[in-house]
């Protein structure tokens, strides 16, 4: 019987790919919606959650991505602060920062508000998780003064920490009172449908740091 010797070189080559190569390529994204009501799905059919149907527009686009609706209804930026660490586990890629409507609804101390997100972002880059953040903005019935000390927190902190940005989580569904509940708070499914819709692009950049992550780690 005779036996065909096969080159060192290529050996150790199909072997490398089958160990490292495409099990690598193909690791699914663990993402993490972080937020309150406005992400948990507020008064809405499980499957009609931003978590959710974010999720189904990553996979329609043929990303494997989880993303995990780990937001809590009513939670401030304080409170997340509180529960970061044991909310966010260990196999997190990514996380979709939104918080703050709650501490503006209150009235909250602009200054406690930024050192909490503040707090929360440092956090993240200690852990190397990437980051979306989803800004908030104040309602008008706060006046100017609390308004343009709250406005300028996510952007700030966003372009401190380097983390992706989206300037307003509620864009194109706040104030339409067709896209959101009798409470004229929280968006109906198909509000939250426009905020997948609108927020997606930046999702994506939020998933293309997290490859490039990948690929520097692995070299």
């Amino acid at each position: 019987m005779h036996y065909k010797i096969i080159p060192v070189a290529f050996l150790l080559t199909w072997l490398t790919a089958i160990w490292t190569g495409p099990a690598m390529a193909e690791e699914k994204i663990i993402l993490a919606a972080f937020g309150d009501s406005l992400s948990a799905g507020y008064q809405l059919p499980p499957e009609a959650a931003f978590p959710v149907q974010l999720q189904k527009a990553l996979t329609a686009k043929g990303l494997d991505v989880e993303v995990r609706n780990v937001a809590v209804s009513g939670d401030t930026t304080s409170g997340g602060l509180a529960r970061l660490d044991w909310s966010i586990s260990d196999d997190v890629d990514g996380v979709i920062y939104e918080l703050g409507a709650n501490d503006a609804l209150r009235g909250v101390n602009p200054a406690i508000t930024r050192d909490a997100v503040d707090a929360a972002l440092a956090r993240f880059t200690e852990r190397d998780i990437e980051v979306l953040v989803a800004g908030m903005l104040a309602p008008p019935n706060l006046g100017t003064e609390y308004g343009n000390a709250f406005n300028t927190i996510f952007p700030d902190l966003a372009k401190k920490y380097d983390t992706v940005f989206y300037p307003f989580f509620l864009d194109g569904v706040a104030g339409d009172a067709t896209l959101n509940l009798p409470d004229r708070i929280h968006p109906t499914a198909e509000g939250v449908a426009i905020i997948v819709e609108r927020i997606l692009p930046d999702v994506e950049a939020l998933l293309a740091r997290i490859e490039l992550d990948r690929t520097k780690n692995a070299s």
